[in-house]
């Protein structure tokens, strides 16, 4: 009866949870969608898959619910998982732990930046921390991937690619603010502009 308590109340946790992530609206740019969760790391998991289309403007009409339509040219990706176990596993030091990764491709210049990587690891940092979101035991890479043309392709311009992959634990259940934070992250890694002043993305909760 008690595991059959315990196991309604954690439930009732996460399914809170979910329904205020299925609240969070991202900016017109990305399209944000629920995707099959990984099921065997945790009792409860939600996985979300993001991709970011340049074309679309703020306040530009697009398709789907996530914002972008599916012809525009794609500069960015990612996924954001949210894992729960009420039993705390003991390397998360919680309840919850966020697995997540971005990825865009950059201009060619920046593979030989030496900073590149501090500077994405900061830009989840600072994500986090202006989105109030609380978190403990953060953990991840940055990496550079570039491709060089040779033969046939020879002539086409090099790329560069960057992915972030990062995991953390939320201290509290306002998991929100850290697919909000998240977001923010994907979005800067694409190139995006910020937010003009005054321009509101994400629409008020309900009480």
């Amino acid at each position: 009866m008690a595991d059959r308590r315990l196991l309604a109340e954690s439930a009732t946790t996460f399914d809170a949870v979910l329904a205020r992530l299925r609240e969070v609206r991202p900016r017109p740019e990305i399209r944000l969608e629920e995707v099959p969760a990984p099921a065997r790391l945790a009792p409860h998991s939600v996985a979300l898959a993001a991709e970011v289309h340049a074309d679309r403007q703020l306040g530009g009409s697009g398709g789907g619910a996530g914002g972008a339509d599916d012809g525009d040219d794609e500069v960015g990706a990612g996924r954001f998982v949210l894992l729960y176990d009420p039993a705390c596993p003991e390397p998360w030091g919680g309840a919850w732990r966020v697995v997540s990764f971005a990825r865009a491709q950059l201009e060619p210049e920046l593979s030989t930046d030496p900073a590149l990587g501090g500077v994405g690891w900061s830009w989840l940092q600072d994500a986090l921390d202006v989105a109030g979101a609380d978190y403990v035991a953060a953990a991840g890479t940055v990496t550079r991937v570039v491709s060089e043309r040779f033969g046939g392709l020879r002539g086409e311009p090099d790329t560069v690619e960057m992915e972030i992959r990062a995991s953390w634990t939320p201290t509290n259940d306002a998991i929100e603010t850290h697919l909000e934070a998240w977001l923010e992250v994907l979005a800067t890694l694409s190139g995006l502009s910020p937010v003009p002043e005054g321009v509101a993305i994400l629409p008020k909760r309900r009480a």
